[in-house]
């Protein structure tokens, strides 16, 4: 059967692309889902810090109506002088929090030697700095759990799509794809987000899309709008870095929410949620 060029491209991504699978992948974490005609939003502080604030944050965002709780427990920075995170110790912490509320976890991982002490996350994250770590890619592949993969900071779509492939390739179907900026000549916001990448990926592949205002801007006040954006573009999420006390967090604490503003973008987008016909 003769294909198109654009479908004759779109099959290098043999088991993540539309031409693959036709249906969009909705994916089940402990009852929360992530997929066409869902719109789950994550959200928590960047870096765990004790246990007080994880379950502080975890209660109010909950309240709010956050789906699932994000927090990292180890910290890729580029200073090796900043703040790396509480390592195991956050994540007990983190499942601490799970068992308090009820919400599902999510954390990054930084290598494969880690997996054992991710048993009890609900999603493992594969960050940025971590897209194209080939040897943790295929390691993932062989957990149960799903994989959120963030696109790096300067990677192409094809790029990004491959590395989800080599996850899906080594045994694990349930991959969710994270938009979270990307470096550009701009300088007045820490990336670019390109919401251009939440529609094409949306048409060239049939996982779940999210995207990561707070990482894209890296300033507060431009947070919520671009969560609206995100929705308005067909997304299947977003994930947003809620803090406690934003002036004194340990990392990202500029691009953090607080408890009230979250409340807020949380208020305005069930109403715009209900206007797109998404499940939030």
């Amino acid at each position: 059967m003769a294909i198109s060029e654009a479908e004759a491209k779109t099959a290098r991504y043999r088991m993540v692309s539309r031409f693959a699978n036709e249906v969009s992948t909705v994916i089940d974490v402990a009852g929360v889902k992530i997929g066409e005609g869902y719109f789950p939003v994550i959200s928590g502080p960047c870096s765990v810090e004790g246990e007080e604030q994880v379950i502080a944050i975890a209660k109010s965002i909950k309240a709010s109506g956050a789906k699932i709780l994000r927090g990292g427990a180890f910290k890729p920075r580029t200073s090796p002088y900043d703040f790396q995170g509480m390592q195991a110790e956050g994540l007990e912490l983190l499942s601490l929090a799970k068992r308090e509320t009820g919400l599902p976890i999510v954390s990054e991982i930084m290598n494969q030697s880690q997996i054992e002490l991710f048993h009890d996350v609900d999603i493992v994250q594969i960050g940025a700095r971590n897209m194209q770590n080939f040897d943790l890619l295929k390691a993932v592949g062989g957990i149960k759990q799903p994989v959120l993969l963030k696109r790096g900071l300067a990677n192409t779509i094809e790029e990004f799509l491959m590395s989800a492939e080599y996850i899906v390739a080594s045994g694990n179907p349930n991959v969710i794809l994270c938009e979270r900026g990307i470096r550009t000549f701009e300088s007045m916001t820490r990336n670019t987000l390109d919401l251009s990448a939440v529609i094409l990926l949306k048409q060239m592949s049939h996982l779940p899309v999210i995207a990561d205002p707070s990482h894209a801007a890296g300033i507060r006040s431009l947070v919520a709008p671009l969560a609206g954006a995100i929705l308005a573009v067909g997304a299947d999420g977003i994930m947003i870095e809620t803090h406690n006390d934003p002036a004194n967090a340990l990392c990202d604490g500029a691009q953090s929410l607080d408890l009230e503003q979250f409340a807020d973008l949380m208020k305005d987008m069930k109403k715009r949620a209900e206007f797109e016909g998404k499940v939030i």
